[in-house]
C-alpha cells in the first residue's frame, strides 16, 4: 500500500515566500494545487473558491515569469518544469553549437538566486550575449570580405590565360573568334596562348569590354545557354573551375565555384550580360583593361588578403575566449533561471489573504514528511531574514488523495510495470512487491534454458555493475534506455531462467548430466527383442518404465537427461508442463483473490469479506482448486505399472459440470460423483451471493433510520460514490452530502450494475483465465523446440557434416549460431515471453484485487525523480 497523504495549507509571509518555495523545491516534498483556478477547502462545513475572478494574465508574478522566459531565450531551450509554451532556440546555445561546443552539465546544483542576484545574472548574460553577437558579426563580415578577395584574385589569375597580351582599340566580336556553339578554329591553341590573335591588333578600331565573375556550378549550363540566345553569339565566354573550393554564403557548404570571363563589343550587349548575371546570382568583379592594371590589382589583393587573414585570426582567438566564458557560465545560469521560473510559477498558484501580506497555498503532502515541510519553511524564513515564521496546517477533505509509492533503483522497474496498467488507487494493495518474484518466475517458466538464461543474466549484470557510467545513463536510443531502466528485472529474469533451465534440464536445447541417470537402459534391452538391425535403424528408443528394474528412483533435481534421447520425450514434457501450468495458474489467481482481503480490511468494508471474498474463493476452489487436487491425487496414486489404466482428469472435469459419470473412465476414488456434485452446487450457490450480496447490503443501510451526526462528523458515502470537489457540484449538494431525493435509487442501480458486471467478469474469467495460463505450457515447449531446431540445423551440421575440415569451418558456423541465438531466442523469444508474463499479471492476477484508478503524487522538485 502507498503512504498516507494529506491535504495541507501553507501560510507564507510575502517577504519569505520565494525562499520557502525554493527550499521546498530543493527537498521535493509537496505537490502544489492551483488554488487560483481550483477549489480550496477551509474546513469540513463547506468549500470556498480562493480567487474566482483571477485570469492567468492577472496573477501576481506574471512579470517575473516573463523576465525568466526572456533570460531563457538568451540561454538555451529548456524543458520547463510545468505546462508552459516551449521557447525558441536561444542565441548563446546556437553560438556554442555552431562552434562545435556543447555545454556540459552543471557540476553543482546551484540554488535559486535571490532577486538582486537574478538581476545581476540577467545583466551579465545580456552583456555577454551582446559581446558575442558583435564578435560573431565581425567575424562573419571578415570571412565574407576574405572570400570575395580570394574569388577576385582567382578571377584575375584565370583571366590572364585568355587576355595575356595588351589589347588595342576594340574590334567586333565576330572577328575575334567563333561564337559559342560554332566549330573550333583549325588552329590549335595551347592553354597559355592568349585568346586574341596578335595579327588582328592593327585592325582594332573599337574597344572590347570584359565581364568577369564566379557562378555556382549547377547554374553554368543554363547561364551559358541564355547568354547565347540573348546576345546572338556576339561574345566570347570562357568557363573554368576555381582551383580551390570555397564556402557558399547561403548554404554554408564547401563547393568549387566556376570562373567565367566574357568578352563583348558594345554597351547594349554588356548591359544584357550584367542583367543575366544578376538573375543567376553571379558575383561579378571589375576586370582591368590593361595588363599592368591587372598586375597591380593582383599585388594589392595579396596584401589585403594577408591583412584580413591576420585580423580574422585575432578575431577567432577573441571569439574563442568569449565562448569559453559562455560555456563556463551558461550551465549555472541555466539551472538558476529554470529554478527561479519554477518558483514564480508555483507562487502564481497561491492566493493572497485579505490583508495582502500572506500567501496561501494548497498542497498534497505525505503525512510522515510534515515535520520536514515545517523545517523547510523555517529554513526559508531564516534565509529571507523575515521575523514572521511560515507554517503548514492539515486540512480535512473527502477528496481522494494522490498515490505515493516510494521506489528505489531496484523496485522502480517492477513498479513501472504495475503503473503501466494503472496507478494504484489511494492506499490500495500494491502488486509490485509480489511481482518482484512472480513476474520473473512466470517469465522463466516460458523461457527455461540454462544457456539462454545465463546470457541474459550476464548482460543484466554488466548493466548493474556499470549503472553509474554516464555513457549508459545518457544514451539517446529509446530502446536502450528501456533495457537499462529494467536492468534489475532482466537480472532476475535471467537468474530464474537458469533455475527453470535446470528443472527442464536444457542448456541450448541439450541435456546436461549433473547426476547419474536413474534409468537402466540395459535392463530394458535385456527384456526386449531388440536386434542389431533394429538398433541400427532406430537411434532413439522409447523409454518404458514398466519393465522391472529399468527405473531405480527419481532424478535428484529436474528431469532425467535420459529423456532427451527418447522418442517419447515430447509426450512426457507435454503432460508435465501442461499440468504444471494449470497448477501454477490457479495458485496465482487464488493468491490474487486473497490479496483483496487487505483492501476490504483497510477501507473498513468488512461486509465484503463475507459477501464477495468468500463466494469468490468458494467458486474458484470448488471448481478449479478441485482440479489441482485431482492432478496431485493422480500423480500420487497411480504409478508407472498401472498408468495405462489411469482415468482421464479432463473427462472427469467435464462430467463434473454435466452431473454425469462415464463408465469407460474409472473414478479416481470412491464417492467421487457425490463430492463433485456438492462442489458444483456450492460454486453455483456462491454466484447469487456474489451478485446480490453487496447491493442488498447497501440498500438495507439506506433504508435504516439515520442517527443524528455529531458536530463536525460527516455521513459515510456509498461505495462507488465519489465525493470530490468537482466544479459541477453545487453548494447545496455539498452541504447535503450529495444525497438528493432521487439519489438513493440511482446509487442503488449503479451499485447493482457494477456488481453484476463484476460477477459476470469474475465467473467467466475464472474459466478463461485458467485456460490463459496454458500459455506457460505452449511457450515453454515452443522455446525448447525452436532451440533444438536451431542447434540441429546449424551446430549439428557443423560438427557432423563437415568431416575433418569441421574445425576450420566451425568458426563461421558458430558465429551464425551465436547471432541467431541472440536475435531469435534471446531477443524475439524473450520479448514474447515478457509480453505474455505481462498479460498474465495484468489480466489474470491483478484484476482479482487491483483497481488502478488513482493518480501519482507529483512533488514540486528541482531535481528529477525525487522519489526514486
Amino acid at each position: 500500500m502507498g503512504e498516507e497523504v494529506c491535504l495541507a495549507q501553507l501560510f507564507l509571509q510575502s517577504a519569505s515566500a520565494y525562499s520557502c518555495i525554493s527550499e521546498l523545491g530543493e527537498r521535493g516534498l509537496l505537490e502544489f494545487r492551483d488554488v487560483s483556478r481550483g477549489w480550496g477547502r477551509f474546513g469540513v462545513s463547506g468549500v470556498q473558491r480562493l480567487n474566482p475572478n483571477v485570469s492567468p494574465f492577472q496573477r501576481r508574478f506574471v512579470g517575473e515569469v516573463r523576465r525568466c522566459e526572456e533570460m531563457e531565450k538568451t540561454f538555451s531551450k529548456l524543458e520547463p518544469l510545468s505546462l508552459t509554451v516551449s521557447l525558441p532556440p536561444a542565441f548563446l546555445q546556437q553560438e556554442l553549437r555552431a562552434a562545435g561546443r556543447v555545454p556540459g552539465p552543471c557540476p553543482e546544483s546551484p540554488r535559486a538566486p535571490a532577486a538582486r542576484e537574478a538581476l545581476r545574472v540577467q545583466e551579465q548574460s545580456e552583456q555577454l550575449a551582446q559581446e558575442l553577437r558583435e564578435v560573431s558579426r565581425n567575424r562573419a563580415s571578415l570571412r565574407d570580405n576574405l572570400r570575395d578577395l580570394r574569388q577576385y584574385l582567382h578571377v584575375l589569375r584565370e583571366g590572364q590565360r585568355f587576355t595575356g597580351l595588351p589589347v588595342g582599340p576594340g574590334v567586333p566580336a565576330h572577328l575575334l573568334g567563333a561564337p559559342l556553339g560554332s566549330p573550333p578554329r583549325p588552329r590549335a591553341l595551347s592553354e597559355r596562348e592568349p585568346i586574341l590573335d596578335p595579327s588582328l591588333h592593327q585592325h582594332l578600331e573599337r574597344k572590347i569590354n570584359f565581364v568577369a565573375g564566379v557562378i555556382h556550378p549547377w547554374r553554368v549550363t543554363a547561364f551559358e545557354r541564355l547568354l547565347w540566345r540573348a546576345c546572338r553569339g556576339y561574345l566570347v565566354a570562357s568557363f573554368v573551375e576555381m582551383p580551390e573550393p570555397m564556402e557558399d554564403p547561403v548554404t554554408g557548404e564547401s563547393i568549387t565555384w566556376v570562373i567565367f570571363l566574357i568578352s563583348h563589343w558594345g554597351e547594349q550587349i554588356g548591359q544584357k550580360i550584367r542583367k543575366i548575371s544578376d538573375c543567376f546570382h553571379c558575383q561579378v568583379y571589375p576586370y582591368p583593361e590593361s595588363e599592368a592594371s591587372r598586375t597591380d590589382t593582383i599585388t594589392k589583393l595579396h596584401g589585403q588578403i594577408q591583412e584580413l587573414s591576420v585580423t580574422l585570426e585575432e578575431t577567432e582567438k577573441y571569439l574563442a575566449e568569449v565562448l569559453d566564458k559562455v560555456a563556463l557560465a551558461l550551465p549555472t545560469w541555466r539551472v538558476q533561471v529554470q529554478k527561479m521560473k519554477a518558483i514564480y510559477l508555483v507562487l502564481n498558484q497561491c492566493s493572497f489573504d485579505v490583508t495582502k501580506k500572506c500567501l496561501i497555498a494548497e498542497v498534497w503532502c505525505p503525512v510522515q514528511d510534515l515535520t520536514q515541510v515545517q523545517d523547510a519553511l523555517r529554513q526559508g524564513s531564516y534565509q529571507s531574514g523575515s521575523s514572521v515564521e511560515c507554517f503548514v496546517q492539515r486540512v480535512p477533505t473527502s477528496e481522494s488523495p494522490p498515490t505515493l509509492i516510494r521506489t528505489n533503483k531496484f523496485t522502480a522497474g517492477f513498479q513501472s510495470i504495475v503503473d503501466a496498467y494503472g496507478v494504484a488507487s489511494y492506499q490500495e494493495v500494491n502488486p509490485a512487491p509480489y511481482a518482484i518474484i512472480t513476474f520473473p518466475f512466470i517469465f522463466a517458466i516460458m523461457f527455461g534454458d540454462v544457456g539462454h538464461g545465463l546470457l541474459m543474466f550476464l548482460f543484466a549484470l554488466w548493466m548493474v555493475l556499470y549503472e553509474d557510467s554516464p555513457r549508459l545513463r545518457q544514451g539517446t536510443n529509446e530502446i536502450w534506455l528501456t533495457f537499462f531502466e529494467g536492468r534489475y528485472l532482466i537480472l532476475l529474469m535471467g537468474a530464474f531462467s537458469i533455475y527453470t533451465g535446470f528443472i527442464y534440464n536444457e542448456c541450448f536445447s541439450k541435456a546436461t548430466v549433473i547426476f547419474p541417470s536413474a534409468w537402466s537402459v540395459a535392463t530394458m534391452a535385456n527384456h526386449s527383442s531388440w536386434s542389431s538391425a533394429y538398433l541400427a535403424t532406430h537411434p532413439l528408443l522409447t523409454l518404458d518404465p514398466n519393465v522391472t528394474g529399468v527405473f531405480r528412483g527419481p532424478y535428484p533435481f529436474g528431469i532425467d537427461p535420459i529423456w532427451s534421447l527418447a522418442t517419447n520425450h515430447l509426450n512426457f514434457l507435454n503432460s508435465f508442463k501442461m499440468k504444471m501450468s494449470v497448477v501454477l495458474g490457479i495458485v496465482h489467481m487464488s493468491f490474487g483473490v486473497v490479496l483483496g482481503i487487505f483492501n476490504h480490511v483497510h477501507f473498513k468494508q468488512r461486509h465484503r469479506l463475507v459477501l464477495e471474498f468468500l463466494p469468490e474463493m468458494i467458486f474458484l476452489l470448488a471448481l478449479f482448486g478441485y482440479l489441482v487436487v485431482l492432478i496431485f491425487y493422480k500423480w500420487i496414486k497411480f504409478s508407472a505399472a498401472d498408468s495405462r489404466v489411469a482415468p482421464s482428469i479432463l473427462i472427469h472435469f467435464i462430467d463434473m459440470f454435466l452431473f454425469t459419470s462415464n463408465a469407460e473412465n474409472l473414478p479416481l476414488y470412491s464417492g467421487q460423483v457425490p463430492v463433485q456434485t456438492v462442489l458444483v452446487v456450492l460454486a453455483l450457490a456462491s454466484v447469487p451471493v456474489l451478485l446480490l450480496g453487496t447491493p442488498l447490503y447497501q440498500w438495507c443501510r439506506q433504508r435504516a433510520p439515520r442517527t443524528p451526526l455529531a458536530m463536525g462528523e460527516q455521513e459515510p458515502l456509498l461505495e462507488g460514490q465519489e465525493a470530490g470537489n468537482s466544479v459541477n457540484t453545487t453548494m447545496e449538494d455539498v452541504e447535503s452530502g450529495g444525497h438528493s431525493p432521487d439519489a438513493k435509487h440511482s446509487d442503488f442501480a449503479e451499485i447493482f450494475m457494477h456488481q453484476a458486471i463484476h460477477t459476470i467478469e469474475y465467473c467467466l474469467g475464472c474459466v478463461s483465465n485458467t485456460a490463459s495460463y496454458l500459455r506457460l505450457w505452449a511457450l515453454s515447449l515452443a522455446h525448447a523446440q525452436l532451440s533444438e531446431v536451431l542447434w540441429t540445423m546449424v551446430m549439428q551440421n557443423g560438427f557432423v557434416g563437415l568431416s575433418y575440415v569441421g574445425g576450420v569451418v566451425l568458426v563461421p558456423v558458430f558465429a551464425a549460431f551465436a547471432v541467431l541465438t541472440v536475435a531469435i531466442l534471446l531477443v524475439m523469444e524473450g520479448l514474447s515471453a515478457f509480453l505474455h508474463a505481462l498479460r498474465l499479471h495484468w489480466v489474470e492476477f491483478q484484476n482479482k484485487f487491483y483497481v488502478g484508478a488513482g493518480y501519482k503524487l507529483c512533488p514540486f522538485a528541482f531535481a528529477p525523480d525525487t522519489w526514486d
